[in-house]
């Protein structure tokens, strides 16, 4: 199989984080990484419209030529083809659980903190939007509240002791917020102390360039 991503983007970021994450833990996907340079406008060239019509990263090539094109889609489909040590739960109860963090996490902090980073300082050259950047302001306590309490626990993870997918999100929305020099965490001691101890996980450091 063959991963087409870019470093430092969010959603490809994610799926390298979960496949370094499942192979540190002795699952070998043998899955070839490739990089669509975004600042040349690859990922607007027909090779790549070919894979994708929307010009979006990342995208899963499968060994059957086909093409998985969206990043939570990707992850299922692997923990399906590699259960063996699987990052979303190994019954319903925990899999219910495990993707539900990982949704609340992807819908109230990654998505917010990505449209942060472009309404303030974009990579991609968009135009400031003042207003957006005020809202997300506004409303990001909320969740970050919520996992702040979730970690005062002590666990070293979100879900307890063993990384899920839920960690794999945050933490790439935390890196494109570092790449776009956004600092939204403030006061928040435990999220922090999960940031640091993520960012030291050797997965991590494998993947991350900030």
């Amino acid at each position: 199989m063959k991963l087409y991503m870019v470093p430092a983007a969010p959603n490809p970021t994610k799926v390298m984080l979960y496949v370094a994450e499942r192979e540190a833990l002795g699952t070998n996907m043998n899955i070839e990484q490739i990089v669509v340079n975004t600042l040349k406008g690859r990922q607007k060239e027909p090779e790549h419209l070919a894979r994708n019509p929307f010009g979006a990263l990342p995208v899963l090539e499968k060994d059957d030529g086909t093409y998985l094109i969206e990043s939570l889609t990707i992850i299922e489909y692997l923990e399906e083809v590699f259960s063996e040590g699987a990052l979303l739960g190994v019954d319903a109860e925990s899999r219910a659980f495990a993707r539900q963090l990982e949704r609340i996490v992807e819908l109230k902090v990654f998505a917010p903190m990505g449209q942060y980073v472009h309404a303030t300082n974009s990579p991609l050259g968009l135009p400031p939007d003042e207003k957006l950047a005020k809202d997300i302001e506004g409303s990001i306590p909320a969740a970050f509240g919520f996992l702040e309490d979730m970690l005062s626990d002590g666990r070293k993870c979100l879900l307890g002791e063993r990384v899920s997918v839920a960690d794999c999100t945050l933490q790439a929305g935390f890196q494109f917020a570092r790449f776009g020099k956004a600092d939204l965490l403030g006061d928040y001691p435990h999220l922090r102390g999960w940031d640091e101890r993520y960012r030291a996980r050797p997965a991590a450091r494998s993947v991350l360039k900030f």
